[in-house]
Parts: C-alpha cells; sequence; structure tokens
C-alpha cells in the first residue's frame, strides 16, 4: 500500500458493490452469454476485494478491477474444464476470445440484461426477481421477503429462470422493434421497482439508496431514447424524476424521514421538477393516459405547490380516481385513501382504508401506517398505538421504524416497557411499484 493511503472499511466496499455489481454482471453476460457464470465470477471477484483491498487500498477504478479479476476468474475456470472435454466451457472460452470485455461504461449492458430476463417465456415474477437479482443486487433473502415467500422457494424461482435463459437459448440483446411491447410493460415495472427499493430501501440502515434511483432513471432515459413514442416510457420517466426532486428534502438533518406534508420545498430540485413536468405535458397532449402518466401527472400536482397548504388535493383524488379505473389495486386505493382524508377528511378514509380486503395488504407496513395516522386524527389513540405498532413490525427499513417509533411515542399512552420490535420477515410486496411513494414522503 502507498503511504497514506486510506485503508477502505467494509462500508467502502460495500457501497462499490452496490453501485457496480449490475454493471459488473451486464458486462460478464455480455463477454460470457451466461448468467450463472457471470454471477458467480463477480462474486468471487467482490470475495477477492474484500480480502485484498483493506491491504492495498482501493484501486484507481475499482470497477474496472472488479470487472477484470471476475473475466481472469472465469476464463481461468473455463481453461480447466475446457481441458476436461467440457463442450460448454469451449464453447463459452471461444465466446470470451472473440469478444474482449470493455472496462469502461457501456450504455445499453444493463438494459440489454433486463429485456433478457423480461423474456415472455419466463414467468412474470421471475422476470422482476431475476432482474432485481441481478441488476439491483438485492439478496435472495431480500426478494423472498419482498414476494412473501420462503427464501428456498425464491431461490429454486432464480435458478429456474436462469436456467430457462440459458436451455432456451434466449438471446442476450435488445429485441427487435416488433417484439418491444410484449415485453416492455415487464421492463417499465422492473426499471420502477429497482427505482423503488432506491427511493425506499426495503431494509437496512439507510433509508435511500442513491445508486438504485440513479440507475432507474438512466435506465428511463435510456428507454426514452429507445422508444420515444411510447406514452408509458415518458410517463415512467417522468415519474421518477418528480418523485426523485424530493429526495433531497425527504432525510432531515438528523438522519430521519421527513414526510411530503413537512418537507422543505426549497430543497427540491427545481430542474428535476422542471424537467418531469415537460414529459407530463408532453404525455397529456397525446392523450393515451397510462398508470406512469397519471402517477407523474399526480406528482407534478404535489410540485405545483409552494406549501403543503396550497396542494390541489381535488386534482389529485381525480387524478387517483383515474388511476384506480386503470389500474385497480388494493395499493392505489390505499395511496387513494389519502387524498380522501385532504379533502373529505380523515373519517372518511379510514372508512375506505378499513374496508380493503384485508389479505392483500396485512403485510404492507404503509397500509397499518396510513391507518394510524388517520386513527392519531381521528383522536382514537389507543388504537393508533397498536396501528404503529403493526407499521413498525412490518417495516424493514431501519429509518422508516424509527420514524414510526416517534410517531407512536408521541401519543399520550403508556404502551409498554422496551418497546423492543421484531425485525420482520416481511418488508413490503413488490404490488407497492403500481403505486409508488406519491403520496406518503
Amino acid at each position: 500500500m502507498t503511504p497514506g493511503t486510506p485503508r477502505p472499511s467494509a462500508a467502502d466496499i460495500e457501497h462499490v458493490f452496490r453501485e457496480e455489481y449490475g454493471r459488473a454482471v451486464a458486462v460478464l453476460v455480455r463477454a460470457f452469454g451466461d448468467i450463472d457464470v457471470a454471477e458467480e465470477a463477480v462474486q468471487d471477484a467482490f470475495a477477492a476485494a474484500v480480502q485484498r483491498w483493506p491491504e492495498v487500498g482501493l484501486p484507481s477504478s475499482p470497477a474496472g478491477w472488479i470487472i477484470t479479476t471476475a473475466r481472469n476468474k472465469v476464463i481461468d475456470r473455463l481453461r480447466r474444464e475446457a481441458s476436461r472435454a467440457d463442450r460448454h466451457a469451449q464453447a463459452l472460452l471461444l465466446r470470451a476470445d472473440a469478444e474482449p470485455v470493455e472496462e469502461g461504461p457501456v450504455r445499453d449492458d444493463r438494459l440489454r440484461l433486463i429485456f433478457t430476463c423480461c423474456h415472455p417465456a419466463l414467468a412474470t415474477t421471475a422476470q422482476v426477481a431475476l432482474t432485481l437479482r441481478l441488476l439491483g443486487g438485492l439478496s435472495t433473502a431480500d426478494i423472498a421477503r419482498a414476494f412473501l415467500v420462503p427464501e428456498p422457494t425464491m431461490a429454486q424461482r432464480l435458478v429456474r429462470a436462469k436456467g430457462k435463459i440459458r436451455d432456451a437459448g434466449i438471446p442476450y440483446r435488445i429485441p427487435a422493434e416488433a417484439d418491444l411491447p410484449e415485453r416492455l410493460s415487464a421492463v417499465l415495472a422492473v426499471v420502477y421497482l429497482i427505482f423503488n427499493e432506491g427511493y425506499a430501501a426495503s431494509s437496512g440502515d439507510e433509508l435511500v439508496r442513491e445508486d438504485l434511483g440513479a440507475e432507474a432513471i438512466r435506465l428511463g432515459r435510456v428507454l426514452a431514447e429507445l422508444m420515444p413514442d411510447e406514452p408509458e416510457v415518458l410517463g415512467l420517466l417522468a415519474l421518477m424524476l418528480l418523485i426523485e426532486s424530493r429526495r433531497g428534502a425527504r432525510v432531515g438533518a438528523d438522519g430521519g424521514l421527513v414526510l411530503l406534508g413537512g418537507q422543505d420545498r426549497a430543497q427540491w430540485d427545481r430542474a428535476l421538477i422542471g424537467e418531469g413536468q415537460e414529459l407530463v405535458r408532453r404525455c397529456l397532449r397525446r392523450n393515451q393516459p397510462g398508470p406512469y402518466q397519471i402517477q407523474a401527472a399526480i406528482n407534478a400536482v404535489h410540485s405545483d405547490a409552494p406549501t403543503a397548504a396550497d396542494t390541489d388535493w381535488r386534482q389529485i383524488l381525480a387524478l387517483y380516481d383515474q388511476l384506480l379505473s386503470v389500474a385497480p389495486g388494493p395499493v392505489v386505493a390505499l395511496n387513494r385513501a389519502v387524498a380522501v382524508a385532504e379533502v373529505d377528511g380523515p373519517g372518511a378514509a379510514l372508512a375506505l382504508v378499513e374496508g380493503l380486503d384485508q389479505r392483500a395488504v396485512r403485510g404492507y407496513h404503509l397500509f397499518h401506517a396510513i391507518r394510524a395516522d388517520l386513527l392519531r386524527r381521528l383522536g382514537r389513540d389507543d388504537d393508533a398505538i397498536q396501528a404503529y405498532g403493526e407499521a413498525i413490525t412490518r417495516a424493514g427499513n431501519a429509518a422508516e421504524r424509527e420514524f414510526l417509533r416517534r410517531r407512536r411515542d408521541a401519543l399520550p399512552h403508556d404502551h409498554g416497557e422496551g418497546g423492543e420490535v421484531v425485525r420482520p420477515a416481511v418488508p413490503r410486496p413488490l404490488s407497492r411499484g403500481t403505486a409508488g411513494p406519491d403520496s406518503v414522503s
């Protein structure tokens, strides 16, 4: 190590993992054409980094080091296996020799991988889970919790999905123009889920994962260039930009969560708001409304209001009525209830919330958090404390749990000693991606 070179901590290496895992896997898949081989090699390269970097320091290009190390590990392994007449290893080795890996930014590698994962031969849940695993770097355990299934079940689904891609010879490329529409819906859903995980991490201590949010917006921009005439592509990009514009105001000086109504709007990013609103106007001119466009319009209304008190909640409620007609579901209905509370009062909203299908929302922490807030506003403190407890138990993110604890503890009631909360098995269902965090934070 050069004297004075800082030794990277485990947190530093984890940061590199979060930022570069998806790109490294995508580059290796392009080089070798095998997802399992690429993913295993990238994991091995990061394991080597954990051993080496604390001794010698961070390399000048951590991503390049990971990609080069992973590529060398694959080639070494394939050479050993090819010497045993393994035809698959021989074929992969020939492919690697024919197409050298680029270590710098490669514009569409990750988008190619998303389109590969979103092939119609795979079930929708497998498409989403596999993309979150490969592009988002989420663990199998995190994805299993999000889908409300045991970890071994999710692990089997991921193995089957990767096997189907390999055995069916699904090509690693952007599909032909004629094949784009049938995959677009899944691709948009995956990009938005990656964004949601970045905006409100499902687990861990950090509320926000900036790397995932930035990656989702980058992919959204690439999609908009690839398919400029698809209004839902523009709608998704607008939605992400408008939500992202609030990120700087969403975390207080103490690191705690700040809800939409309490945010300092001077901290909102006006450039992102302007870009998002222009995309919304382009969508309105086309008059082909879809779920992402309507959600973008809702966020555009929020961004128009100079203060929370100036928010046009009646317009937001009308947009939620439209959204509920084109994309019905419990998460949309729950977000609509937030708008109803502002227009017709918390009593009317609580009736709607408690009328939702409990089986569909009972594992969703925001259902309990919204219900708790409505009960608090109605003066039903004991019921609110209990609902906050349910939300705390189900919230997977430490910052969200702490926010909910503060709300609960501010109520005039003794809720017991310690207030210790069991870490949840289920942070939230992925159906949240159909609506997003537009009314809450």
